[in-house]
């Protein structure tokens, strides 16, 4: 199995946690999981993964957070070949409906050649729209902290249990 490099951005801590969730119920698997905050992060330091991991909160009307919104036109410049690709964030679907989520699909468009990972199904949630939303699906998993704190273990369990059987 490859390494995995989790990287994260996270002004309150939420989106950490959470990262931190997924990483342990990666490695309850068998998994080696690095855990990065997008903040200390390079290039390189995403180049040197195979499997790679990007999570993120959604701000305001669809906005970035903070420092992967200063780090994400860098992803272009990666080499995203023969990579394995999931995406998390964390939004709020009630007050923001319309942009739930938006941040991974912010970071889906400045990553090319990547085999993305990780679909998660949009049952559950009350939103309108959202840029992580493709084919019927998020492109990676969708949690609402605000409002569904209580499905957040049961969505990471299997999420990790579909990532899991795709990263080797």
């Amino acid at each position: 199995m490859g390494k995995i490099g989790l990287f994260y951005g996270s002004n309150g801590g939420v989106t950490q946690s959470v990262a931190d969730s997924i990483a342990s119920a990666l490695k309850k698997k068998g998994f080696e999981v690095d855990v990065k905050d997008i903040a200390s992060s390079s290039n390189d330091d995403i180049a040197g993964y195979e499997n790679v991991i990007f999570g993120t909160s959604t701000w305001g009307m669809g906005d970035l957070q903070d420092d992967w919104d200063s780090f994400v036109a860098n992803l272009g410049d990666i080499d995203f070949g023969g990579k394995k690709v999931a995406y998390f964030g964390t939004g709020d679907q009630f007050s923001y409906p319309e942009t739930f989520v938006d941040g991974i699909g912010l970071i889906d468009e400045n990553v090319s050649g990547a085999e993305v990972i990780g679909q998660w199904p949009s049952d559950d949630y009350d939103f309108s729209d959202s840029k992580a939303y493709v084919n019927g699906s998020f492109i990676g998993l969708a949690l609402d902290e605000d409002n569904q704190s209580n499905l957040t273990d049961d969505r990471i369990s299997k999420w990790v249990d579909i990532l899991a059987g795709s990263f080797s």
